[in-house]
This record gives structure tokens, C-alpha cells and sequence, in this order.
């Protein structure tokens, strides 16, 4: 059987979350990409192996706009989706403290309240030579914070570490979050 699941790439502008759908896809790392206007749209099928269950998956990525300019455009994207991978750039914490504004508002409009989700620290390659860098200590208390409310919906809400460019945890982000969702759906 074939599943469809929406997913919502989510995060502040230019925290790398068009490059991360790209490497997904085997489309390499634009270093020209400009911002996403609203929404943009790509579909990847995937087998997916939960324990000695086989899955054919089509995941259907919205890669929406971070830019507060798209918040009224972006909130018809929602509806509908099954998961998000939550992104921020690891070197600008101010896009970290943006997550829990983006969780709000993917649950606002989703349709289905608190969805899975897996968070990424994307720009990990840059964390040797950044200025300021979000602490891991700071990551682990919005994990444990959120996973009080996702335990009860039946799902934990992880963290990775990620690179658009070098490729670092990308294919793992997807499979993480499609397996969580699985779960949450009975399904596995």
C-alpha cells in the first residue's frame, strides 16, 4: 500500500530549509538559491522499513516561506499536514527561539492540532567557525518541553543535527520523521 504524507519544511528565512529539500532530493546545494516566495512544492517517493514492516511512501514536501511577509499566505499550507521538520540555523539563535512560534502556528492551522515533527540544527558545517552557536543544553529543554505534550498524542518529537550542504543527517531527518508518523498513525 502506498501512503501519502504531507510534510511542512518550517523555520525562519534562509535557515536552509530549500537546500535541505534539495540534497533530499538529489538535486545538490544551491549556494545562489534565492528566498521561496509563499510555498514551493516537491514529491519524493521513499520505501520505508519500520521493524519487519515495508512501506511505499510518497511524501509530498511544502517548503514554505519563513519570511513574516508570507505569514497569510503560508497558513493554507498547512491543512492537511501529517509532519514537519522544524528547522533553525545552528550559528543564528535567534532563529532557534523562533521554533516555538513556528510549532504554534503549524498547529493553528494543520487541522490536526500537534503533529510529529523532528527539530534540525541545519548549518552544523559552519559551527567550528560561527560567533555564536545555539547550545545543546538549550535544545534539550525544548525537547524535553515539547515531548510532555507529544507523549501524550502518542509520538516524540527528536532532534538532529544537520547540513544541507555536506548532506549530514538529510536522509535520516526524512526517515525519522516519517517513521514517527507512521507510529502516530498506527500504521507500524
Amino acid at each position: 500500500m502506498n501512503y501519502f504524507l504531507k510534510l511542512a519544511l518550517l523555520g525562519d528565512g534562509a535557515v536552509g530549509k530549500t537546500n535541505l529539500r534539495r540534497n533530499y532530493l538529489g538535486q545538490g546545494f544551491d549556494k545562489d538559491h534565492h528566498m521561496t516566495i509563499g510555498a514551493d512544492f516537491a514529491a519524493a517517493e521513499r520505501e520505508l522499513t519500520i521493524g519487519d514492516k515495508e512501506f511505499a511512501i510518497t511524501y509530498q514536501i511544502w517548503d514554505l516561506a519563513g519570511q513574516a511577509t508570507f505569514d497569510q499566505v503560508r497558513s493554507m499550507y498547512y491543512r492537511g499536514v501529517f509532519g514537519a521538520l522544524m528547522v533553525f540555523d545552528i550559528t543564528r539563535p535567534s532563529s532557534f527561539t523562533n521554533i516555538k512560534s513556528w510549532i504554534s502556528e503549524l498547529e493553528k492551522h494543520s487541522g490536526r492540532g500537534q503533529v510529529p515533527m523532528v527539530i534540525l540544527g541545519n548549518k552544523y558545517d559552519l559551527i567550528d567557525s560561527a560567533e555564536d552557536t545555539v547550545k545543546q543544553d538549550q535544545i534539550d529543554a525544548l525537547l524535553e518541553e515539547l515531548n510532555e505534550d507529544a507523549e501524550d498524542k502518542g509520538f516524540e518529537i527528536s532532534y538532529l543535527n544537520t547540513s544541507a550542504l555536506t548532506g549530514l543527517h538529510v536522509d535520516e531527518a526524512f526517515i525519522t520523521l516519517g517513521e514517527s508518523i507512521m507510529h502516530w498513525l498506527g500504521k507500524a
